[in-house]
This record gives structure tokens, sequence and C-alpha cells, in this order.
């Protein structure tokens, strides 16, 4: 990592390091969607403009939110070396698809159904760029997400949906996919709300089989209305997956994590531009290391975290 990134994460107030490259954007590219979606799906795809054997990686918004959303990441990893894809799913206030209508209550699934989507329609997506095709290495494939989209990508990394009976669903684990960073990914669904468990019955996930690699986001001030528990059930995705994780708790941080959906965005509840420069920082280097174990990235990342003076969050780590 350069001394400019660590210089970054000792001191919150330092400026972000220079991109290395420009970030090209197109969108939207449409993929089709199906009869049962009844719409193509639209995805955006930016790149950085120098640069080849670059990773991929597929983001999915939080609810209502759109493939023009989380420009803070997006922008910031296309320009550190990352082809980012981003999909509009149906739940978007930009497609307004209206609460009676009948695929609603099937969100969650056709969410799912668009990153495989995405993932299938690799080389339609980036011959969208021009050049862009035989720059990238398509075996190195990241998943991230927000909040709902946390959830659903999750499911790509082999957590399953509980049936009523708690019996879990079927496994969507998508082999193509190495790693994934998970930001406000909600915990179990033993203490939902009345409300979330009548509503949201696919909030009731299994972390069990969610082996691969992650890095879990959550913020000690996110306390949502859809628990009984307080900010601590953001951190159950952590506690009960197996495999490879890393946990990273932010400071006063409720669930938009200082600002990741948008610069200025409404949304934001604890806007705090150092916090999103943290995680501009940190998710960067934790991709790199995590899709090229060589690189050491993550590591240095890691280690200056835990020398700052006056640390945004911390970072703990678990190998099984």
């Amino acid at each position: 990592m350069s001394d400019s990134t660590t210089a970054t994460l000792n001191d919150p107030a330092a400026p972000a390091p220079a991109a290395p490259a420009g970030v090209i954007s197109v969108r939207p590219v449409l993929l089709p969607g199906g009869a049962a979606r009844g719409a193509d799906l639209q995805v955006r795809v930016s790149a950085p403009t120098e640069g080849s054997d670059l990773p991929v990686v597929l983001f999915s918004h939080g609810f209502g939110q759109s493939m023009d959303d989380y420009a803070p990441l997006a922008d910031h990893w296309a320009a550190h070396g990352f082809v980012v894809l981003q999909p509009t799913h149906l739940d978007s206030r930009t497609l307004a698809v209206a609460p009676e209508d009948p695929r609603t209550p099937h969100i969650w699934r056709f969410r799912i159904e668009d990153l495989t989507r995405v993932l299938d329609g690799l080389d339609t997506l980036l011959a969208a760029v021009p050049g862009l095709g035989g720059r990238v290495d398509r075996d190195r494939v990241a998943v991230a997400g927000h909040s709902w989209g946390a959830q659903s990508v999750s499911t790509l990394l082999g957590a399953r949906v509980l049936d009523p009976d708690g019996v879990p669903g079927e496994d969507l684990t998508d082999p193509r996919v190495k790693a994934g960073v998970l930001f406000a990914l909600t915990g179990l669904g033993d203490e939902l709300t009345p409300f979330a468990a009548e509503h949201f019955s696919f909030m009731r996930p299994s972390f069990d089989a969610m082996t691969a690699p992650a890095l879990i986001v959550a913020g000690d001030h996110d306390q949502s209305a859809l628990s009984t528990r307080g900010p601590d059930w953001f951190v159950d995705p952590y506690l009960y997956s197996p495999g490879a994780k890393s946990l990273l708790t932010l400071y006063g941080a409720e669930h938009s994590l200082g600002g990741i959906n948008g610069y200025s965005s409404t949304a934001t509840t604890d806007e705090n531009p150092a916090r999103v420069a943290l995680l501009q920082q940190l998710s960067t280097a934790y991709l790199r290391s995590a899709l090229d174990p060589a690189d050491a990235a993550w590591q240095d990342a890691a280690a200056a975290l835990a020398e700052a003076p006056s640390p945004l969050g911390k970072l703990e780590s678990k190998d099984a």
C-alpha cells in the first residue's frame, strides 16, 4: 500500500490519495430481464481508463436506490483498478414498481437473479466500454452491497434464507464469486419486529454456509426499526458465519455508515466524510488482497488502523 493511503488511515483528516487513473462509466447497459421480471435489467459499468488484468466488483444497492447511487464507493474502486458493475433492482424508486404489483413480494428473489444475470452477461457489459473486455481478469470477481444489497449478495457467498420451519432454502452460492464486502448486513431473524416478521419473510437468514471470505462492516449506532435488538444485530453475520471473515465496527456510525450511499445524500443520517474516506481505503485494500493473496494491501491497512491515534473504528478477524 502506498504511503499516502497509510497516512489517510492514520489521519482521517488527511486527503485521500490521488486516483491512479481516470474513470469511464457507461449507463444504462441493458440485459434481457425475462418475462417474470417484466423489464430489462439496467446496469452501470465503471472502469479505469488504464490498466490490465482488472478485477470485477458487482455491487448491489440498498432499498430504493439505483445504479447511480453509491458513487463514493463505486468511483473510488474504479479509480483504483476495479471494474464496478451496478444493477438497478426492481425496488428502485426510479422504476416505481407499485406495492400492489405482483412482483413486489418476490423482489428479494429478483434481486438475487439480477446479480446472477449480471455475471452471466459479463461479455455484453464489458463490450459497452470500448477496449475493456481484453483488460479484465474474469477469474477475480467480488461482490459488495449495502443493507438490502448486502443481504442480496450474501446469498452468492453462501448465506441462505430459512423457511417458516427454520429449514434453509435453496443454495444460491455462485462459484464465480471469490469474496465479498458487506456493508450494514442485517442479522438473524429471531428478533425481528412484528411488522418485519410479517412483511419480510426473507429476513430470516442462515450464515452457517457463508464460507467465502468477506469483510463485514457495522456501525455501533445503527439502530434498525426492523429488529428489537440494538446495533449488535449487524454483527451476527460475522459471529455466525464460518471461514475467513473480518469485522470492521465503526464508532458512531448509523445505517449510512457516514454517507456511502451518495455525496450529500438526503438519506444520510450520519454524514461523516472522514468515515467514508476510511471505508474507501479499507474496502479497496480488502478487495485487492482478497482477490490476490500476494497483495499485502489489507495487511498494511489493518496495521495502520490499529496504530491510528484516534481511530474511527476497530477491526477484528477470524479464520474459522
